[in-house]
């Protein structure tokens, strides 16, 4: 049984999906605490003049938890999503399979920020073909506060013997932690692949929403094609 953890994101990247794809449980992590400016609440399109942030405006106070932070429903940020979409990607190929998915997202009353993503991303699972992976939310469990016995428990809960980690998790775990365990720690080693996009030269790292638009139907294809699965 492989598990994967991570932070709820915004319109996650490519890789966050590599990481779905991969394992038989995916955990999102919104009971710890909210990073301001990273992609927790923004994500990448891409326009005719480059790249364009896409944010969901917050109310954050130090030190809350992801789950607890409020989106800031006092800006106009989902009819100013929407225009985004429609300005830069009405022309790609797949636009009109697709957009229906999220304007009805952003028809909805949204008030906490892990609420928009975990369905956000739950949504464009359906949409690359994942239904077949678990998700659960961490703040549904109970778990350690210590960051590396976290993810311990979280695979034992679910009879995890493989955990599939971030590219950087050697940074952050103590993995001395899970000697002993019967959990063994696989290391993501994502390949970006690249593809038929609109405006021009390739632009990596955006939002998953571009590949999708453009790719439809081919996007898992294209995600998988040099990011094997996992070898027992």
């Amino acid at each position: 049984m492989i598990v994967a953890i991570h932070q709820p994101q915004f319109m996650p990247w490519l890789g966050y999906f590599d990481k779905i794809d991969k394992a038989d449980v995916f955990c999102f992590l919104d009971n710890v605490q909210y990073k301001k400016n990273e992609w927790q609440n923004r994500n990448r399109l891409k326009t005719a003049q480059g790249m364009q942030w896409l944010t969901v405006p917050v109310r954050f106070r130090f030190p809350q938890m992801i789950n607890e932070v409020e989106i800031n429903n006092s800006e106009n940020w989902r009819r100013k999503h929407l225009q985004a979409l429609h300005t830069n990607y009405r022309k790609a190929p797949y636009f009109n399979a697709y957009i229906q998915v999220f304007e009805d997202m952003y028809s909805r009353d949204w008030r906490y920020l892990s609420d928009l993503n975990i369905f956000a991303t739950t949504q464009l699972m359906t949409a690359l073909g994942l239904e077949q992976t678990r998700t659960v939310r961490a703040s549904e469990l109970t778990l350690s506060r210590d960051p590396t016995q976290r993810l311990i428990d979280i695979c034992r809960v679910f009879g995890g013997d493989v955990y599939l980690a971030g590219q950087g998790g050697a940074s952050y775990m103590a993995m001395e932690q899970f000697e002993g365990t019967g959990i063994d720690v696989v290391f993501q080693d994502f390949r970006h692949p690249s593809y038929e996009q609109l405006y021009g030269e390739f632009l990596s790292h955006l939002s998953s929403l571009d590949l999708l638009f453009c790719c439809g139907p081919d996007s898992l294809n294209i995600i998988r094609h040099d990011n094997p699965p996992i070898r027992r």
